[in-house]
């Protein structure tokens, strides 16, 4: 199959799956054609999935299609932003019609459900790699934006953590026949991102980041020169996490690893805490306080407590 051919079978299908009308020109031209309405305020992100790196050589395409768009949509959430169009560009090493059939699958899944549209990419031959650049729409002006957070501020997170980085554990055993380890390794390869959250974030006025790289390390980019303590007992973890690693082990999962893409978030100090979209089941969690000076503590019930991982970085690997 020459390349002419899968953009025809698998890529063409996946941009008719879902349309807008701010899209002018999509797949079949050398560039798309997008429309910004008036009063609007594009959002732009992009990320590369390498083989190896960012996911093991053996996850399920239907899976790596699926996340490929979600790590997007997850930064989309993070700014407040509702998706509108993608590109995508795929490396492979071979055409693979049963792989390619079910990287599509999976990635149609979530661009219908979270009603974005494929309007062109590049499909090339090499080592397996995937990247994908999102674009989304939100009112002029009202971007949520990193490093608005002031003293006094809740520092809030969404759903729970700790499980996506507990499935790196299992990868090699996942016909493991436990519920907790089904459920770790279905955050890892499926991770849902916040978009309704993100948006009324945006409406609140609030700072946001998604946790992509881990809690602490994401709180560094959230807070920039500001700094903050942490509740080491509230760190919000799930029951089946407590059930592998215990409850201090789950929860220093829930502080350094990454992949979980819930939105770290501030909150103002006074007043109720935050509730969320209007129907969401979605928990929030204040787990700390934003502080004047620079510097993480993290306080436990007997003093505060010391991690020596903090997240990942992409050239250092987990970094102190």
């Amino acid at each position: 199959m020459d390349e002419f051919s899968l953009i025809d079978r698998f890529w063409k299908p996946l941009g008719d799956a879902v349309t807008h009308s701010e899209v002018i020109e999509g797949i079949g031209n050398d560039g798309a054609v997008v429309r910004c309405p008036p009063g609007q305020d594009q959002v732009m992100t992009m990320d590369t999935l390498v083989e190896g790196v960012h996911f093991p050589s053996d996850m399920p395409p239907h899976a790596l299609g699926w996340r490929a768009l979600a790590v997007n949509l997850s930064d989309l959430a993070a700014m407040g932003a509702q998706p509108l169009c993608f590109t995508l560009s795929v490396t492979l090493p071979e055409a693979s019609t049963s792989w390619l059939a079910a990287f599509a699958d999976g990635m149609k899944a979530l661009a219908v459900r979270e009603n974005i549209q494929l309007v062109g990419g590049d499909t090339t031959r090499g080592p397996l790699s995937i990247t994908v650049q999102a674009q989304g729409l939100l009112p002029a002006g009202s971007a949520v934006r990193r490093g608005n957070a002031q003293p006094g501020d809740r520092i809030c997170v969404s759903g729970s953590l700790g499980e996506a980085g507990e499935a790196l554990n299992w990868l090699d055993e996942s016909d493991t026949p436990d519920p907790a380890v089904d459920t770790a390794l279905q955050r890892y390869r499926y991770p849902e991102p916040r978009l309704a959250l993100g948006q009324w974030l945006r409406e609140a006025g609030s700072a946001a980041v998604d946790v992509s790289d881990g809690l602490l390390a994401d709180l560094g980019h959230l807070l920039l020169d500001r700094g903050a303590r942490l509740d080491w007992q509230a760190l919000p973890v799930s029951d089946g996490l407590v059930s592998l690693r215990g409850l201090e082990g789950a929860r220093r999962l829930a502080a350094s690893a990454g992949d979980d893409y819930e939105l770290l978030f501030v909150w103002p100090g006074g007043g109720p805490a935050p509730s969320g979209p209007k129907g969401s089941a979605l928990p929030l969690t204040v787990i700390g306080t934003v502080t004047e000076g620079a510097g993480v503590t993290l306080n436990g019930p007997e003093g505060s407590i010391q991690l020596e991982e903090q997240g990942y970085t992409h050239f250092g690997g987990h970094h102190d």
